[in-house]
Protein backbone atom coordinates (compact mmCIF):
# COMPACT_ATOMS: atom_id res chain seq x y z
CA UNK A 1 0.00 0.00 0.00
CA UNK A 2 1.28 3.43 -0.93
CA UNK A 3 1.85 5.56 2.18
CA UNK A 4 -0.40 8.62 2.49
CA UNK A 5 1.24 11.99 2.00
CA UNK A 6 1.75 13.80 5.32
CA UNK A 7 -0.84 16.43 4.42
CA UNK A 8 -3.53 13.73 3.91
CA UNK A 9 -2.64 12.04 7.19
CA UNK A 10 -2.99 15.41 8.92
CA UNK A 11 -6.45 15.93 7.41
CA UNK A 12 -7.63 12.49 8.53
CA UNK A 13 -6.22 13.00 12.01
CA UNK A 14 -7.89 16.36 12.27
CA UNK A 15 -11.27 14.96 11.31
CA UNK A 16 -11.27 12.57 14.24
CA UNK A 17 -9.01 14.44 16.66
CA UNK A 18 -11.88 15.73 18.81
CA UNK A 19 -13.88 12.66 19.79
CA UNK A 20 -16.28 14.84 21.77
CA UNK A 21 -17.30 16.49 18.48
CA UNK A 22 -18.00 13.70 15.99
CA UNK A 23 -18.96 14.53 12.41
CA UNK A 24 -22.60 14.64 11.36
CA UNK A 25 -24.02 11.47 9.82
CA UNK A 26 -25.21 12.80 6.47
CA UNK A 27 -26.64 9.45 5.33
CA UNK A 28 -28.76 9.06 8.45
CA UNK A 29 -29.91 12.67 8.26
CA UNK A 30 -31.03 12.27 4.65
CA UNK A 31 -32.82 9.03 5.50
CA UNK A 32 -34.72 10.75 8.32
CA UNK A 33 -35.54 14.03 6.60
CA UNK A 34 -35.52 13.69 2.81
CA UNK A 35 -38.54 11.53 2.02
CA UNK A 36 -41.68 11.66 -0.14
CA UNK A 37 -44.04 14.38 1.04
CA UNK A 38 -41.38 16.17 3.08
CA UNK A 39 -40.43 19.80 2.59
CA UNK A 40 -36.79 18.78 2.47
CA UNK A 41 -35.72 17.70 -1.03
CA UNK A 42 -31.95 17.41 -0.58
CA UNK A 43 -29.45 17.60 2.26
CA UNK A 44 -25.72 18.09 1.79
CA UNK A 45 -23.09 18.19 4.52
CA UNK A 46 -19.75 19.77 3.60
CA UNK A 47 -16.60 19.65 5.75
CA UNK A 48 -15.99 23.40 5.56
CA UNK A 49 -17.07 26.48 3.67
CA UNK A 50 -17.00 30.23 3.92
CA UNK A 51 -20.77 30.69 4.28
CA UNK A 52 -23.62 28.24 3.72
CA UNK A 53 -25.92 31.17 2.94
CA UNK A 54 -23.59 32.42 0.21
CA UNK A 55 -23.13 28.95 -1.27
CA UNK A 56 -26.84 28.13 -1.35
CA UNK A 57 -27.75 31.58 -2.68
CA UNK A 58 -25.31 31.08 -5.54
CA UNK A 59 -26.91 27.72 -6.33
CA UNK A 60 -30.36 29.34 -6.30
CA UNK A 61 -29.19 32.14 -8.60
CA UNK A 62 -27.98 29.52 -11.08
CA UNK A 63 -31.30 27.65 -10.85
CA UNK A 64 -29.57 24.68 -9.20
CA UNK A 65 -31.47 24.70 -5.89
CA UNK A 66 -34.99 23.35 -5.49
CA UNK A 67 -37.24 24.39 -2.63
CA UNK A 68 -36.30 22.39 0.42
CA UNK A 69 -32.58 22.20 -0.33
CA UNK A 70 -30.54 22.03 2.88
CA UNK A 71 -26.82 22.82 3.11
CA UNK A 72 -24.94 22.10 6.34
CA UNK A 73 -21.29 22.83 7.08
CA UNK A 74 -19.14 21.26 9.77
CA UNK A 75 -17.14 24.49 9.85
CA UNK A 76 -17.65 28.03 8.57
CA UNK A 77 -14.83 30.48 8.09
CA UNK A 78 -16.90 33.46 6.92
CA UNK A 79 -20.30 33.07 8.50
CA UNK A 80 -22.39 36.24 8.47
CA UNK A 81 -24.95 37.74 10.77
CA UNK A 82 -27.08 40.82 10.48
CA UNK A 83 -25.30 44.03 9.48
CA UNK A 84 -22.61 41.86 7.82
CA UNK A 85 -21.03 40.90 11.13
CA UNK A 86 -18.43 38.16 10.72
CA UNK A 87 -18.48 35.02 12.83
CA UNK A 88 -16.63 31.71 12.99
CA UNK A 89 -16.44 28.78 15.40
CA UNK A 90 -14.35 25.63 15.94
CA UNK A 91 -15.10 22.71 13.61
CA UNK A 92 -18.14 20.59 14.58
CA UNK A 93 -18.88 22.85 17.58
CA UNK A 94 -22.25 24.01 16.29
CA UNK A 95 -24.99 23.71 13.72
CA UNK A 96 -24.38 25.86 10.65
CA UNK A 97 -27.08 25.40 8.02
CA UNK A 98 -29.02 27.15 5.29
CA UNK A 99 -32.28 26.16 3.62
CA UNK A 100 -33.87 27.37 0.39
CA UNK A 101 -37.56 28.24 0.42
CA UNK A 102 -39.89 29.55 -2.30
CA UNK A 103 -42.98 30.67 -0.37
CA UNK A 104 -46.32 30.59 -2.16
CA UNK A 105 -47.72 33.46 -0.13
CA UNK A 106 -47.89 37.21 -0.82
CA UNK A 107 -44.37 38.56 -1.04
CA UNK A 108 -45.10 41.29 1.52
CA UNK A 109 -45.41 38.53 4.12
CA UNK A 110 -42.00 37.00 3.38
CA UNK A 111 -40.52 39.21 6.09
CA UNK A 112 -41.96 36.76 8.62
CA UNK A 113 -39.53 34.01 7.52
CA UNK A 114 -36.66 34.91 9.90
CA UNK A 115 -39.12 35.17 12.79
CA UNK A 116 -40.65 31.84 11.77
CA UNK A 117 -37.19 30.28 11.77
CA UNK A 118 -36.60 31.75 15.22
CA UNK A 119 -39.76 30.18 16.63
CA UNK A 120 -38.89 26.82 15.06
CA UNK A 121 -35.30 26.86 16.32
CA UNK A 122 -36.23 27.96 19.84
CA UNK A 123 -38.96 25.36 20.27
CA UNK A 124 -36.82 22.57 18.78
CA UNK A 125 -33.82 23.37 20.97
CA UNK A 126 -35.96 23.66 24.09
CA UNK A 127 -37.49 20.24 23.54
CA UNK A 128 -34.44 18.39 22.24
CA UNK A 129 -31.86 19.88 24.62
CA UNK A 130 -34.09 20.41 27.64
CA UNK A 131 -33.13 24.04 28.23
CA UNK A 132 -35.02 27.32 28.39
CA UNK A 133 -34.77 29.43 25.26
CA UNK A 134 -36.00 32.88 24.33
CA UNK A 135 -35.97 35.10 21.26
CA UNK A 136 -34.41 38.56 21.06
CA UNK A 137 -36.06 40.50 18.25
CA UNK A 138 -35.49 40.14 15.40
CA UNK A 139 -33.24 37.13 14.95
CA UNK A 140 -31.33 36.01 18.06
CA UNK A 141 -31.75 32.88 20.17
CA UNK A 142 -31.01 33.40 23.86
CA UNK A 143 -30.19 30.81 26.52
CA UNK A 144 -29.30 31.12 30.19
CA UNK A 145 -25.80 30.08 31.19
CA UNK A 146 -26.08 27.26 33.72
CA UNK A 147 -23.34 28.57 36.01
CA UNK A 148 -24.93 32.02 36.14
CA UNK A 149 -28.63 31.21 36.40
CA UNK A 150 -28.46 30.78 40.15
CA UNK A 151 -26.09 33.66 40.78
CA UNK A 152 -26.95 36.39 43.24
CA UNK A 153 -27.25 40.09 42.68
CA UNK A 154 -27.59 39.97 38.90
CA UNK A 155 -31.10 38.66 38.31
CA UNK A 156 -32.12 36.11 35.71
CA UNK A 157 -31.98 38.55 32.81
CA UNK A 158 -28.29 39.26 33.39
CA UNK A 159 -27.47 35.64 32.56
CA UNK A 160 -29.03 35.75 29.08
CA UNK A 161 -26.55 34.74 26.42
CA UNK A 162 -26.86 34.65 22.65
CA UNK A 163 -26.40 31.10 21.42
CA UNK A 164 -27.84 31.37 17.94
CA UNK A 165 -28.94 33.62 15.14
CA UNK A 166 -30.85 33.69 11.88
CA UNK A 167 -30.25 35.46 8.58
CA UNK A 168 -32.73 35.47 5.66
CA UNK A 169 -31.69 36.69 2.20
CA UNK A 170 -33.51 36.86 -1.13
CA UNK A 171 -32.00 34.50 -3.68
CA UNK A 172 -33.27 33.40 -7.08
CA UNK A 173 -37.05 33.02 -6.86
CA UNK A 174 -37.03 32.51 -3.12
CA UNK A 175 -35.26 33.03 0.17
CA UNK A 176 -32.22 31.44 1.76
CA UNK A 177 -32.64 31.16 5.52
CA UNK A 178 -29.45 30.58 7.51
CA UNK A 179 -29.42 29.30 11.07
CA UNK A 180 -26.34 29.25 13.28
CA UNK A 181 -26.34 27.60 16.70
CA UNK A 182 -23.52 27.33 19.22
CA UNK A 183 -23.75 23.78 20.58
CA UNK A 184 -20.63 22.59 22.39
CA UNK A 185 -18.51 25.73 22.64
CA UNK A 186 -16.71 26.11 25.95
CA UNK A 187 -16.39 29.41 27.79
CA UNK A 188 -12.84 29.76 26.46
CA UNK A 189 -14.02 29.29 22.85
CA UNK A 190 -16.78 31.89 22.90
CA UNK A 191 -16.11 34.76 20.48
CA UNK A 192 -17.23 37.39 23.02
CA UNK A 193 -18.09 37.18 26.75
CA UNK A 194 -21.78 37.84 26.06
CA UNK A 195 -22.10 34.76 23.84
CA UNK A 196 -23.34 31.38 25.01
CA UNK A 197 -23.81 27.79 23.92
CA UNK A 198 -26.17 24.91 24.59
CA UNK A 199 -23.46 23.13 26.57
CA UNK A 200 -22.93 26.12 28.86
CA UNK A 201 -26.70 26.35 29.34
CA UNK A 202 -26.77 22.80 30.72
CA UNK A 203 -28.17 21.01 27.66
CA UNK A 204 -28.97 17.36 28.24
CA UNK A 205 -27.40 16.56 24.87
CA UNK A 206 -24.89 18.18 22.55
CA UNK A 207 -25.33 15.48 19.89
CA UNK A 208 -25.82 17.58 16.77
CA UNK A 209 -27.64 14.91 14.74
CA UNK A 210 -30.87 14.86 16.82
CA UNK A 211 -30.64 18.62 17.34
CA UNK A 212 -30.42 19.24 13.60
CA UNK A 213 -33.30 16.86 12.90
CA UNK A 214 -35.41 18.63 15.53
CA UNK A 215 -34.70 22.07 14.07
CA UNK A 216 -35.53 21.02 10.51
CA UNK A 217 -38.72 19.22 11.55
CA UNK A 218 -39.89 22.23 13.55
CA UNK A 219 -39.07 24.51 10.62
CA UNK A 220 -41.07 22.27 8.28
CA UNK A 221 -44.04 22.34 10.68
CA UNK A 222 -44.15 26.12 11.09
CA UNK A 223 -43.51 26.77 7.40
CA UNK A 224 -46.39 24.46 6.52
CA UNK A 225 -48.74 26.19 8.99
CA UNK A 226 -47.74 29.62 7.70
CA UNK A 227 -48.24 28.66 4.06
CA UNK A 228 -51.58 26.99 4.76
CA UNK A 229 -52.70 30.33 6.23
CA UNK A 230 -51.44 32.15 3.11
CA UNK A 231 -48.70 33.76 5.17
CA UNK A 232 -51.12 35.29 7.70
CA UNK A 233 -49.12 35.45 10.96
CA UNK A 234 -52.25 35.62 13.11
CA UNK A 235 -54.18 32.78 11.45
CA UNK A 236 -51.09 30.53 11.51
CA UNK A 237 -50.51 31.46 15.19
CA UNK A 238 -46.95 32.43 14.28
CA UNK A 239 -47.37 35.96 15.61
CA UNK A 240 -48.72 34.60 18.90
CA UNK A 241 -45.93 32.03 19.23
CA UNK A 242 -43.21 34.59 18.52
CA UNK A 243 -44.61 37.06 21.04
CA UNK A 244 -44.92 34.33 23.69
CA UNK A 245 -41.24 33.43 23.35
CA UNK A 246 -39.83 36.92 22.82
CA UNK A 247 -37.62 38.18 25.66
CA UNK A 248 -37.63 41.67 24.16
CA UNK A 249 -41.30 42.38 24.85
CA UNK A 250 -42.09 44.18 28.08
CA UNK A 251 -38.58 45.60 28.39
CA UNK A 252 -37.03 48.99 27.91
CA UNK A 253 -34.87 48.84 24.80
CA UNK A 254 -32.81 51.05 22.54
CA UNK A 255 -33.20 50.51 18.81
CA UNK A 256 -30.12 51.54 16.84
CA UNK A 257 -31.61 52.28 13.44
CA UNK A 258 -30.12 51.66 9.99
CA UNK A 259 -28.43 54.76 8.66
CA UNK A 260 -27.85 56.20 12.12
CA UNK A 261 -30.05 57.43 14.91
CA UNK A 262 -31.75 55.50 17.66
CA UNK A 263 -35.07 55.17 19.42
CA UNK A 264 -35.68 54.28 23.06
CA UNK A 265 -38.90 52.96 24.55
CA UNK A 266 -40.71 49.96 25.96
CA UNK A 267 -41.17 47.05 23.56
CA UNK A 268 -44.91 46.43 23.71
CA UNK A 269 -45.87 44.29 20.69
CA UNK A 270 -44.95 42.50 17.49
CA UNK A 271 -47.23 43.88 14.78
CA UNK A 272 -48.73 42.10 11.77
CA UNK A 273 -45.66 42.88 9.67
CA UNK A 274 -43.27 41.38 12.21
CA UNK A 275 -42.07 44.79 13.37
CA UNK A 276 -41.22 45.58 16.98
CA UNK A 277 -43.53 48.26 18.40
CA UNK A 278 -41.94 50.66 20.91
CA UNK A 279 -43.94 52.88 23.25
CA UNK A 280 -41.81 56.00 23.60
CA UNK A 281 -41.79 58.46 26.47
CA UNK A 282 -43.77 60.99 24.44
CA UNK A 283 -46.71 58.57 24.20
CA UNK A 284 -46.16 57.47 20.60
CA UNK A 285 -46.19 53.80 19.56
CA UNK A 286 -43.46 53.52 16.95
CA UNK A 287 -42.93 50.34 14.86
CA UNK A 288 -39.31 49.39 14.13
CA UNK A 289 -38.77 47.23 11.07
CA UNK A 290 -35.00 46.89 11.23
CA UNK A 291 -32.20 47.77 13.59
CA UNK A 292 -30.01 46.59 16.40
CA UNK A 293 -31.98 46.12 19.63
CA UNK A 294 -30.26 46.56 22.98
CA UNK A 295 -32.05 45.42 26.13
CA UNK A 296 -31.63 48.14 28.74
CA UNK A 297 -31.28 47.42 32.46
CA UNK A 298 -30.58 49.77 35.37
CA UNK A 299 -26.99 49.64 36.60
CA UNK A 300 -25.92 46.95 34.13
CA UNK A 301 -24.05 47.06 30.84
CA UNK A 302 -25.96 47.23 27.58
CA UNK A 303 -27.81 44.14 26.41
CA UNK A 304 -26.32 40.72 25.86
CA UNK A 305 -25.67 38.65 22.85
CA UNK A 306 -24.09 40.91 20.25
CA UNK A 307 -21.62 39.12 18.04
CA UNK A 308 -22.23 35.46 18.92
CA UNK A 309 -23.85 32.52 17.27
CA UNK A 310 -24.40 34.12 13.88
CA UNK A 311 -25.68 32.20 10.93
CA UNK A 312 -25.24 31.45 7.28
Amino acid sequence: MTPQPPENRDKDAGRWSDLGRPPLNATALRRALVRPGSLWTSLDVVPATGSTNTDLAERAARGEAAEGAVLVAEEQSAGRGRLDRAWSAPPRSGIFLSVYLTPRVPVERWGWLPLLAGVATATAVSRAAGIDTALKWPNDLLVTSAEESGGSGTGGAAAERKAGGILAERAGDGVVVGIGLNVSLTAEELPVPTAGSLALAGARTTDRDPLLRAVLRALEHWYGEWQTADGDPAASRLQEAYAAGCATLGRSVRAELPGGGDLTGEAVAIDGDGRLVLATTDGVQQPVGAGDIIHLRPATPAGPGDGAGHEG
